[in-house]
């Protein structure tokens, strides 16, 4: 009869009472493997006035049950000693009333909780093994990546989990509150990922941003190098950020790298019409002052009337831009300003002052030397006469 008490219902649903009442059975069957069964029969019809009836109005056969009972307990019970006193009645109850208050109070442990108890110290240990695992992953990374880590080191924990935990059936506690904190403990290195990755790929694109920034300003503007720059700036933009940001900064860039392309090529042409119109103009004046050679400052008059005058008079500034001699220039422009051996935009005006230099000395001390006359006199004889007259060459 108490075995069959004590068997556990079925719980296909997963109902909390029902597990609770499963876990009690269980825990007297463990705790009470000699117990005894003793059935009674119901006293009387009126069950709720049954504290209001004497004897005399109660079933005899429950009266004959009640005194067998009456006789079983008496025969297995032995007088209660506390600390080497045997207690009466009274001090069994006021015992009993103790018991009840710290087991609901639940200083007294139970089955269920001395089995939490002790699995309570392998989940701290596997949450540090956990922890110990995921601190080894060099953030930031993808999502998949992060996921495969975190089921990997999750797998690898409840397998030492099931090796080290104690019981069989009152384990389940502590396994659901062992992969709740796993779990959060995945959810701040998630958030800690995504702020990584952000951290990243904002500085990423910050020096991107600069570097195209500079590349808008070039005091000589070369389409190679805007390209090469842009490539750069995409490659380590590529390289360099990782993690769930990842896609976003990429839409972000890509859409700031489109407009400042446009940009720069719409200011492109203007640019280099101004700096071709400016360097007619200094040409002018080098070819008629310093190097004072007529060819050179007919050239640079030809190409400044041309630039100002016939591009006005026959095309306007946007057809001259499709025009094959000017795509010709254009070439010639982009070679001279920008290759790999020389960017002539950052060297321009070392390289300026250096032939400036070397101009203005041998507009200086070239020529006088090449027109001095001999260093030593000169003697000159006249027929007839024997007295030399000396001729100075200079």
């Amino acid at each position: 009869m108490v075995n069959e008490a004590l068997q556990q219902v079925p719980n296909l649903t997963g109902n909390k009472n029902i597990e609770q009442v499963n876990q009690i059975r269980e825990s007297l069957e463990i705790m009470g493997e000699n117990s005894t069964a003793f059935s009674l029969p119901q006293p009387h019809l009126l069950r709720t006035k049954l504290c209001n009836l004497h004897d005399s109005d109660l079933d005899p056969s429950y009266i004959k049950r009640r005194e067998e009972l009456k006789g079983l307990v008496t025969s297995m019970i032995q007088p209660k000693m506390v600390r080497g006193k045997f207690l009466n009645g009274k001090e069994f109850v006021s015992f009993l009333e103790q018991i009840l208050e710290a087991l609901n109070k639940g200083d007294i442990p139970s089955t269920v909780s001395l089995v939490e108890v002790f699995n309570k110290g392998v989940v701290d240990q596997c949450l540090k093994l956990y922890n110990d695992m995921m601190s080894r992953v060099s953030l930031p990374l993808s999502e998949d990546l992060i996921r495969e880590a975190h089921e990997e080191s999750k797998t690898k924990v409840m397998v030492v989990f099931e090796e080290q935990r104690f019981g069989r059936h009152h384990a389940k506690t502590s396994v659901e509150r062992l992969e709740s904190e796993i779990q959060k403990i995945y959810a701040n290195l998630y958030l800690k990922n995504e702020y990584e990755s952000a951290k990243l790929c904002e500085g990423l694109y910050s020096s991107c941003e600069d570097k195209v920034d500079e590349l808008q300003e070039l005091r000589l503007p070369s389409m190679a190098k805007f390209n090469a720059g842009f490539t750069q700036c995409n490659r380590s933009f590529e390289e360099g950020c990782h993690g769930p940001s990842k896609a976003v900064y990429e839409k972000r860039i890509e859409k700031m790298l489109g407009k400042s392309r446009l940009q720069f090529i719409k200011d492109y042409n203007n640019r280099l019409f101004n700096w071709l119109v400016g360097f007619s103009l200094v040409m002018v004046v080098v070819g008629r002052f310093i190097l004072k050679f007529f060819l050179v400052e007919a050239a640079a008059w030809i190409l400044f009337i041309f630039l100002e005058t016939y591009t006005r008079i026959f095309w306007s500034p946007e057809s001259l831009y499709y025009n094959p001699v000017w795509h010709l220039v254009v070439t010639v422009w982009e070679n001279v300003v920008y290759s790999p051996v020389l960017d002539l935009d950052r060297w321009a005006i070392p390289l300026a002052w250096v032939s400036l230099t070397l101009l203005l000395f041998w507009r200086c001390y070239g020529k006088r030397k090449c027109s001095g006359g001999a260093l030593l006199p000169v003697y000159a004889f006249q027929t007839g006469s024997s007295n030399p007259r000396v001729r100075r060459s200079d």
